[in-house]
Order: structure tokens, then C-alpha cells, then sequence
């Protein structure tokens, strides 16, 4: 399969979009906890490794987009070239 640069700009998207959300996702669980509300202990872990594992698959997303950015760029293009 070859990518394109839309697959490059959805699999940068996406990435951020992770980012982001979990971050946010990640600062309201940290509240949560300092706020003093009682939730169980695995309230908290499951909710780190949701975290932890969204955070993986955004790294996953922005690394293959950057590289199928970089591929498919207009110099890159020029040098593969055949002359």
C-alpha cells in the first residue's frame, strides 16, 4: 500500500486529536483526585492505562504520518525522479 499525503494529514490529525483529549482527559482525572472524591483504586488504573494507551497509538499515528509526510513530499518526489 502506498500512502498518500491525505493518509499523512488523517494519521497527524488523529494524533494530535489523542494528544489533546487526554491530555484534557488526563488534567481532569488528576483534579478528580485532588479533589478528594472517592473513587476506588481501579477507578484510577483503568483510567491511567486508557491514558497510557491512547497516548501510544497517538505516538504510533504521529510517527507513521510524519514519515508518510516526509515521503511524499514535493522534493522528495523531484529526487525520485527518474532523469
Amino acid at each position: 500500500m502506498k500512502l498518500e499525503r491525505k493518509h499523512a494529514v488523517l494519521f497527524l490529525a488523529i494524533a494530535v486529536w489523542n494528544l489533546l483529549s487526554y491530555a484534557n482527559f488526563a488534567k481532569n482525572l488528576a483534579e478528580t483526585a485532588a479533589g478528594g472524591e472517592d473513587r476506588p483504586t481501579g477507578y484510577y488504573v483503568a483510567h491511567i492505562v486508557l491514558i497510557v494507551v491512547n497516548v501510544v497509538i497517538a505516538l504510533v499515528l504521529g510517527r507513521l504520518g510524519w514519515r508518510a509526510w516526509r515521503a511524499t513530499s514535493p522534493d522528495r518526489a523531484a529526487e525520485d525522479a527518474p532523469r
